[in-house]
């Protein structure tokens, strides 16, 4: 049934998909590093993994180079679907530009409504290199900034107890690569911090009745089982600003194949918890990126 859901997706949707493959199959050549190092783009639109950014620069273009990624995700929880479209940019692997809009059908809770987020990021690199200096510890280091529009605040995150249609998130990653780590694999090891009032990453509006900005941690662990094939977890702190529900931290295990260098396609169960006023939201993702 969700692979059914996942292939009548609204035209948008496969539009940008469609818009990406062409531009990596343009610019199959661009990329000079090395594959996975781009991550994929997260549900905001930076480059990372399914939940949460990493410290990687989109695309797979070099210290000289312009690379990127387009990708699009869906989310089918028991109650709603969440449909998530991006692109993003990186510059010199330093810089990175980014724009996702993201778009949750409420269901049952609200019949035939959804809610529109819009995403604006950027990203810098600030030192060190993910793959290199493989016998130093020193991972690298990014700062992200992530603006956020709800289009359609005063349908349900108002009545909510949300205190702002808009918000900005600033994060620090550090990502490190272990190409010989344990076991002979390839591993891969995120923690982020995030300084976030997003009530459910914004979708149901930003502050509340119970607070505003809060630090929270994120993290991400991940080994390559082969060199195409990767398996790992996530983890996501939350906020919970309104008290007329409990907002849960989201976990997630995911499976990511790269069949070449400038394709992904990622499979995930994720438990996100209360939505609004429905309980133990869990389903699978599925999301497809391409990169240059």
């Amino acid at each position: 049934m969700f692979l059914n859901r996942q292939i009548a997706a609204r035209p948008a949707l496969a539009s940008v998909t469609l818009v990406g493959l062409l531009l990596v199959t343009a610019t199959a050549q661009a990329g000079g590093r090395l594959l996975a190092t781009g991550g994929i783009l997260e549900i905001e639109g930076s480059a990372g993994g399914g939940i949460t950014p990493w410290a990687l620069i989109a695309g797979l273009g070099t210290n000289d180079q312009v690379g990127g990624s387009v990708g699009c995700t869906q989310v089918a929880p028991q109650d709603f679907r969440l449909d998530s479209c991006g692109v993003a940019v990186g510059i010199d692997d330093r810089v990175e530009f980014s724009a996702d809009q993201l778009r949750l059908n409420l269901g049952d809770a609200v019949p035939g409504q959804s809610i529109r987020l819009d995403v604006i990021g950027a990203k810098v690199r600030l030192f060190g290199d993910a793959v290199l200096d493989q016998n130093r510890w020193w991972p690298q280091l990014a700062v992200g900034v992530q603006w956020k529009q709800n289009e359609d605040f005063n349908l349900v995150p108002r009545a909510l107890g949300a205190r702002h249609a808009r918000g900005i998130d600033v994060y620090l990653s550090a990502t490190k690569i272990w190409l010989d780590g344990p076991f002979d694999h390839t591993w891969l090891a995120d923690i982020t911090l995030r300084d976030s009032e997003a009530n459910q990453i914004g979708l149901l509006g930003f502050g509340g009745d119970r607070g505003g900005y809060h630090v929270l941690a994120e993290g991400s662990v991940g080994v390559f089982l082969t060199d195409h094939v990767v398996l790992g977890g996530e983890y996501r702190q939350k906020p919970n600003n309104l008290s007329a529900f409990r907002e849960n931290d989201w976990q997630d295990v995911f499976l990511a194949y790269f069949p070449i260098k400038n394709l992904s396609i990622t499979a995930a169960f994720a438990n996100l918890g209360n939505i609004a006023d429905k309980s133990g939201q869990r389903g699978y993702y599925v999301s497809l990126d391409g990169d240059w």
